[in-house]
């Protein structure tokens, strides 16, 4: 899909304020940590959850678990993504049971994403509760999925693409409106 730029909507500082920002709002509804682990949706929601690792590390002094999800498997549109997706490993080198999972993605919009992670992550095992923080939520929901941290909301039309650019994969921090050609 070939995307034109239209606006940026967030710099290297905003996407970092963002991450503090959630971090804190997780702490505030999870004061005890030991029960707590990071889970990121790969590519960059396994980046974003480290960065909230560390942040929370930074606040509270205490380590929590993270692990990266692959939901290339689980998801219901696989035959339309590519003729031979590329599958990464899901690592998850701790027991969730029993634990609040933070899941973490870079863009919540359909839902759909979010709910193919789901069904991996029980397949792990019974979460205590699974909370959900995103970078940017742009609306358009086809599931009754919600964020409970959220970066951003930026409302976008349907022939908008939200691009989410990180150090770690991009060589930058910034998050793009793009209009869909």
């Amino acid at each position: 899909m070939d995307l034109i730029q239209k606006a940026k909507i967030m710099d290297k500082e905003a996407v970092n304020k963002a991450l503090v920002r959630i971090a804190h709002e997780i702490l505030e509804k999870n004061p005890e940590t030991k029960d707590l682990a990071v889970i990121g949706i790969r590519n960059r929601g396994e980046f974003l959850a480290k960065r909230i690792a560390e942040h929370i590390k930074k606040i509270e002094t205490v380590e929590i678990p993270v692990g990266a999800l692959d939901i290339t498997l689980y998801r219901d549109d696989l035959t339309q993504v590519a003729e031979q997706p590329v599958v990464k490993e899901t690592v998850i080198n701790f027991d969730i049971n029993n634990k609040t999972i933070i899941l973490v993605d870079d863009v919540l919009f359909t839902g759909r994403t979010i709910r193919c992670a789901f069904s991996e992550l029980i397949d792990f095992g019974r979460p205590k509760n699974i909370q959900l923080a995103v970078l940017i939520d742009r609306g358009h929901r086809e599931l009754p999925i919600r964020a409970d941290y959220v970066g951003k909301n930026v409302p976008t039309s349907l022939n908008e693409a939200v691009e989410v650019k990180l150090e770690e994969t991009d060589g930058t921090d910034e998050v793009l409106i793009c209009q869909k050609k």
